[in-house]
């Protein structure tokens, strides 16, 4: 990604790569700052507009180092919104990355088959955690389930799963 895509479009049909790039960055911040026990409320807002690429990288080196740590995924955490185990945790955060990035590359034009063995496990977790509850087209965390096309790749199946127009 390059600085001039930052005002794209992107899947998640509110959000621009510049958006997308913030929520990135602060869903690394707040994974780690739940596994820590610390304030969850870092949200990474204006990452996009400095050195993008070293801002994720440095925030998602901080979070693998937070849930590698000894005891981290025997842990209870509150990421904001009540306790849960660290590994519930972990697939969010999991999930939330891997779609975001399919979410990237598609809006800038780059290859978005990726991992199609993380992406079928992913699928899966999500078809068991996403809730009714969890979908709607404005407000909710997800959109309404979507058809993938014939043929779609594992990365966008879960896409579309998700809510995303593939």
């Amino acid at each position: 990604m390059t600085p001039d895509q930052l005002d794209l479009p992107t899947p998640c049909e509110k959000w621009t790569v510049a958006d997308l790039i913030d929520h990135l960055v602060g869903a690394q911040h707040w994974g780690r700052c739940a596994v820590d026990g610390l304030d969850t409320t870092d949200t990474g807002e204006g990452s996009a507009q400095g050195d993008f690429k070293a801002a994720f990288a440095d925030a998602s080196a901080k979070v693998l180092a937070s849930f590698q740590s000894d005891g981290a995924l025997a842990r209870t955490v509150n990421p904001g919104f009540g306790d849960i185990p660290a590994p519930a945790l972990l697939g969010m955060v999991t999930t939330d990355t891997f779609q975001h990035s399919w979410d990237l590359a598609t809006a800038t034009g780059q290859d978005n088959n990726l991992d199609p063995q993380l992406a079928d496990q992913l699928l899966d977790a999500s078809r068991q955690a996403v809730q009714p509850a969890f979908r709607s087209d404005e407000g909710s965390i997800f959109g309404p389930e979507r058809e993938a096309p014939d043929g779609a790749n594992a990365a966008a199946r879960l896409a579309a799963f998700l809510g995303r127009k593939v």
